[in-house]
């Protein structure tokens, strides 16, 4: 069995550093621990507050727990110290860097002056690793398990160079989960070689062990460590070099999908039973189940309408998809718990089972409740059908204009491919839980003006300056004040029964300065804009003049973002109403 080092370390554990402790201390089986693999530390090299810490993690069979002693490399704290010295030509034919025989989780060779570390070659391979380089002053490195995907499975520091002093620390970690599943199959065990120098304070304790002595040693190289305790200038430096047996070949334990209770469906769920279910038992979720795919660029998460319904089914990669997920209500999604149990990593399995809910709580949900997809469904519509317009607009008045160039998008397109080549309504259409962040809400609100802020000015100029007025007269005003002077103008004309051969027989002398109520909406979410541009806190003001009830905010600002939607949607419904009313007489 492993031994117990803190209590047969000499130096009571109550007065040992944090970092000499967690040397000596064993690894827990948890699965999101992050285990220091290998590290290269040094702080205050020459002060009172010295602490310097050389550690490399062997891989060793469990035999090896019965040889005592210290190989060279928990002085070095590299598997591989200079090079090797070669004489003849092939004299480095079996060259195989190991630690006194055995393999190494971190690869790393120093030679006094500079220092290179990578994660070793059998581990990433038997693994499945991939690497990611973060440059520049960073000089990192981060393996993923892209197959999953899980990120950050190893991390650490590349290199550095030491002169009298390191320039910076190296320091490489690792998933316990994936090092237990190496270790696992390796049937070896994660054994810490480190070396460990600190200044203590001069206390009776650590005197007894000095047994009078100015410099003592306690353990030896036939044992499991080796103690020096010296006197200092600044106090007793003690020094300690160390064998650990710190991970054993015990995989961490992973929570299974097979016999969990899902709400609503009596007895345990197994994936068996799921594939034989004939009959359609549904799974509500709370829709921030979507959370994860959506905020993370590696998935596959743009909803899908299909049907009449909207479908919002995440994927990666070609490896693994949700299916049949469908939003209901507001803010739900339901699924058959068939479907959910389909080929997929079982940690996927888990995320939406802690996003499942009861029938009792689905039972507070209005089913019928429009969602956010729904919305901005409707508002891509309308933005459509005003490039539609306007460009029909543009042709019978002699500033013609693609649909496409007005409004920057392509009806061909998104019937064809929904909204994948279009990232702006995939963001605007992520989940808006009730409970949504002042920050969040802004922020939602400055992407949905950037929808319609990139209408053309100067096709807009256009109509305005055959409508009758002068370039002079429009001056500079641009964007959201164009707008509103088309659709006063096009009010004008309807309300008068003109024909569309009237458009530019008269200028209307209030076109360009009247505030027209109808489109008023987009004005206001302009205010949210650089409320958020300028972390103005004008949010409750320009609520308060769209009808909103301030007093819900208590709840989150999810229902203003659908006030705020619904208020600018009606404001394109009417100008496009107006321009209809235009164009067919």
């Amino acid at each position: 069995m492993p031994i117990d080092y803190l209590n047969e370390f000499p130096i009571d554990a109550a007065i040992l550093p944090p970092r000499l402790s967690a040397l000596l201390e064993p690894v827990g089986l948890g699965p999101a621990i992050r285990v220091e693999v290998s590290t290269r530390f040094e702080n205050d090299p020459y002060g009172a507050d010295r602490e310097h810490v050389h550690m490399i993690m062997a891989v060793m069979p469990e035999e090896e727990m019965l040889v005592m002693g210290q190989p060279g490399a928990t002085g070095n704290g590299v598997v591989s110290y200079s090079t090797p010295w070669v004489e003849t030509a092939g004299g480095l034919a079996d060259y195989m860097p190991s630690v006194s025989g055995h393999d190494y989780v971190v690869a790393s060779w120093g030679d006094g002056s500079f220092y290179t570390y990578m994660l070793a070659e059998k581990v990433w391979m038997a693994l499945g690793l991939s690497m990611r380089a973060l440059g520049q002053e960073q000089q990192r490195v981060v393996f993923d398990d892209m197959s999953s995907p899980e990120f950050g499975i190893a991390e650490g520091e590349v290199s550095g160079t030491y002169n009298y002093v390191a320039n910076r620390n190296l320091h490489w970690t690792m998933s316990n989960e994936y090092l237990r599943q190496y270790l696992w199959m390796r049937g070896s065990w994660g054994v810490r070689l480190f070396y460990y120098q600190s200044i203590f304070p001069d206390t009776p304790a650590l005197r007894r062990l000095m047994n009078g002595r100015k410099h003592e040693s306690v353990g030896g190289r036939d044992t499991w460590f080796e103690l020096d305790i010296r006197e200092h200038d600044h106090g007793l430096l003690v020094q300690v070099w160390g064998k650990v047996f710190a991970a054993s070949p015990e995989r961490c334990p992973i929570q299974g999908v097979d016999d969990l209770d899902w709400p609503g469906i009596e007895g345990p769920m197994t994936h068996r039973r799921a594939e034989g279910l004939v009959e359609r038992s549904m799974i509500y979720l709370d829709d921030r189940f979507l959370e994860k795919y959506e905020q993370n660029s590696f998935f596959a998460s743009t909803p899908i309408k299909y049907h009449g319904l909207w479908l919002c089914s995440p994927s990666y990669g070609g490896q693994w998809s949700f299916t049949d997920c469908v939003r209901v209500g507001r803010n739900l999604i339901r699924v058959p718990i068939r479907e959910l149990y389909k080929p997929k990593p079982d940690r996927e399995i888990l995320h939406a089972y802690r996003h499942a809910l009861s029938p009792e709580q689905v039972a507070n949900f209005d089913l019928q409740e429009e969602h956010i997809v729904a919305k901005v469904d409707r508002l891509v519509g309308q933005l459509l059908i005003l490039g539609e317009r306007l460009a029909m607009l543009g042709e019978e008045v002699g500033t013609p204009f693609d649909p496409e160039d007005i409004v920057k998008l392509s009806r061909k397109e998104i019937d064809a491919n929904g909204w994948a080549g279009y990232p702006e309504f995939q963001r605007l259409a992520q989940v808006a839980p009730v409970a949504m962040t002042e920050q969040a809400f802004l922020a939602r609100c400055k992407s949905l003006h950037e929808l319609y802020q990139r209408i053309p000015n100067g096709f807009l100029r256009g109509l305005v300056q055959r409508a009758g007025h002068s370039r002079k007269d429009i001056g500079e005003i641009a964007s959201l004040k164009l707008l509103q002077a088309l659709t006063n103008i096009v009010e004008r004309l309807n309300a008068d029964g003109e024909q569309l051969d009237a458009f530019g027989s008269g200028a209307g002398p209030n076109d360009l300065t009247s505030r027209n109520e109808k489109v008023g909406a987009l004005f206001l979410n302009n205010d949210l804009r650089i409320a958020d541009a300028h972390h103005a806190g004008g949010a409750l003001e320009a609520l308060t003049a769209l009808g909103y009830d301030t007093a819900r905010l208590n709840d989150g600002y999810g229902r203003a973002f659908d006030h705020i939607l619904d208020k600018v949607i009606v404001a394109f419904d009417h100008l496009n109403t107006e321009l209809k009313s235009l164009l067919n007489r």
